[in-house]
């Protein structure tokens, strides 16, 4: 039980560790590297983008306080991508180093869980999907912070739940370091998460979430319905510009959460939007855990919800461009 507590103050640590981070690097904001206004991005002026040096350094103070023979390959294809993700936000990396190193870390981490064969090929697609994807949807204040909060946290409550306390800590401490970060990205970016914290926490959404269900800790559907805010935008967002022959890996402000920010929503607006949507999922994701027999209903609600919401903004992007 003692140990248990010990365990349990890695959360805390990861928080303070995160906060005194960032805020050391904003007292050398001049030398930082900068994330300059483009075709992609919904600020208009230039803003440290180093954010996730702090957010990984409460994650790698977890992996040397929690690691354990299933959670290590995760932490290890963590680390070493945000140091990958880091020199990218310093200098700069050719897209197909940046994917060869999502590639390798996904397969041998997966490997490592025991996956093979064709799990381990659609295992290694699915993780790098949601390595880059996470990577595509922070792009506005509190957006990728909170959904690392509210996904990891999601995530922390069912692995207690289901008996996992050093899965339960680990997420803790990832929801609890994205916590400190909010407070330098929300409401105000004072900095911006970057490559280094956006890409290894889709790496580790991922891979804890098929670590949870190939644990039996969560039926497989449970993480996909916790990130399935990031995940459906970003898929149909890819696949909607892919059927238009538009070059999907080209800089672009085609998401619908970029949308609403261009149809007059705030940045505050919209995270607090995306932050309901978000326990609303996480809500829908506990109630499959609970009536797995209910899966397919649940799973069919959240599809027209997204449906809902996307025809709206569709409606009102549509109605704008007509009146411009």
């Amino acid at each position: 039980m003692g140990m248990m507590l010990v365990d349990w103050l890695a959360p805390f640590a990861a928080f303070l560790v995160c906060w005194l981070v960032l805020a050391a690097l904003l007292r050398r904001r001049h030398v930082l590297p900068m994330d300059h206004p483009n075709a992609r991005s919904l600020h208009e002026t230039p803003t440290p983008r180093i954010g996730g040096i702090g957010l990984m350094a409460g994650v790698a103070l977890a992996s040397v306080w929690l690691a354990d023979a299933a959670l290590l390959p995760v932490m290890l294809g963590a680390l070493a991508l945000a140091g990958v993700s880091l020199l990218d936000d310093v200098r700069g990396l050719p897209v197909r180093v940046r994917f060869l190193a999502h590639f390798v870390a996904a397969t041998g981490c997966l490997y490592a869980l025991g996956l093979t064969g064709w799990g381990l090929l659609a295992g290694t697609l699915a993780v790098v999907w949601m390595t880059n994807l996470y990577n595509f949807m922070d792009g506005a204040n509190g957006l990728a912070g909170g959904m690392a909060a509210i996904g990891f946290g999601a995530l922390a409550l069912a692995a207690w739940l289901g008996g996992a306390p050093d899965l339960a800590t680990f997420c803790a401490t990832i929801a609890a370091a994205a916590l400190a970060f909010l407070r330098f990205n929300f409401p105000s970016a004072r900095l911006f998460m970057g490559d280094a914290g956006s890409i290894p926490l889709g790496f580790l959404a991922a891979t804890l979430g098929i670590l949870g269900a190939r644990q039996s800790v969560w039926p497989w559907a449970f993480p996909l319905l916790v990130f399935s805010p990031f995940i459906v935008d970003a898929s149909v967002t890819l696949a909607r510009r892919a059927l238009r022959g538009e070059k999907v890996w080209q800089a672009h402000r085609s998401h619908y959460y970029q949308r609403a920010v261009l149809l007059g929503a705030t940045h505050r607006q919209l995270a607090v939007a995306a932050w309901g949507l978000m326990l609303g999922m996480a809500a829908l994701a506990f109630a499959l855990r609970a009536w797995p027999q209910q899966s397919g209903g649940l799973l069919i609600l959240s599809a027209v919800l997204y449906a809902s919401i996307f025809l709206a903004i569709d409606r009102r992007w549509r109605q704008a461009r007509n009146e411009s």
